[in-house]
């Protein structure tokens, strides 16, 4: 057994341990616990929009070889702009795709038009504006700008996001999502973009937290009666 004097050390590191790593501690169990209780599809807010809508079909659409497109035609994807088809092409630029006129954004209406394609029925709109730059933080991050935000009236502050350049109906967010991805924030300890793993605040914490748990053992080995009996035994015997 440890002498008194080492024992009371282990003591007296551990709980100043656990009382630096508690706060992180509880905000890993908190979200943990949220994580587990929500349908990832809730916060995908895939309630909100419409899992049945197809895509129109459309004819007499020109080739995409007939598109005067310098480079050639490395990609392309068909999009719906308020009942008119464009190709979206090489990931740059959207062509009529009727007679191959080139257009360079969306409009509000035709953000409208596209939100309402992919949204549910019944949904009314209260605001819709333009965004053209996000910080790492914004609930937009690491999609294409500028874009459009269609707000909703709801209780969950909803939002549709269309970005101008392509058409594309990007994504929903809303009140439970922003919960999610707040906590997200605190069990990743990324507080700068919020998906990095790999960050040296992480490791840190999770070092300290090992060492608290393993001075955690190490003090009830050195305080438990039944230890010190056990020992005290062999000792009698030998």
């Amino acid at each position: 057994m440890v002498n008194r004097h080492t024992a009371q050390k282990i003591r007296k590191v551990h709980r100043y341990l656990g009382l630096f790593l508690g706060i992180q501690f509880l905000f890993w169990t908190i979200s943990g616990m949220y994580f587990s209780w929500t349908n990832i599809d809730d916060i995908h807010g895939d309630h909100f929009k419409n899992l049945e809508y197809q895509p129109k079909a459309f004819n007499n659409l020109i080739s995409p070889s007939l598109l005067n497109v310098s480079e050639g035609v490395n990609t392309i994807a068909l999009r719906d702009i308020d009942n008119v088809p464009y190709y979206w092409v090489n990931g740059k630029q959207l062509y009529n795709a009727i007679d191959g006129s080139l257009k360079n954004k969306i409009t509000k209406d035709e953000a409208l038009y596209i939100a309402k394609n992919n949204m549910k029925g019944g949904l009314e709109v209260n605001a819709i504006e333009q965004i053209n730059e996000v910080d790492k933080h914004h609930e937009y991050r690491e999609k294409l700008l500028p874009a459009f935000v269609i707000s909703y009236k709801t209780d969950e502050a909803l939002k549709a996001y269309v970005s101008i350049k392509d058409g594309k109906f990007q994504t929903v967010r809303h009140r439970s999502w922003r919960w999610f991805d707040f906590l997200w924030m605190t069990h990743t300890m990324d507080y700068d973009g919020r998906d990095n793993f790999n960050t040296t605040v992480l490791r840190a914490f999770s070092l300290l937290g090992l060492i608290t748990v393993l001075s955690g053992f190490l003090l009830w080995y050195t305080s438990s009666p039944s230890i010190r009996k056990l020992l005290k035994r062999k000792k009698t015997k030998k």
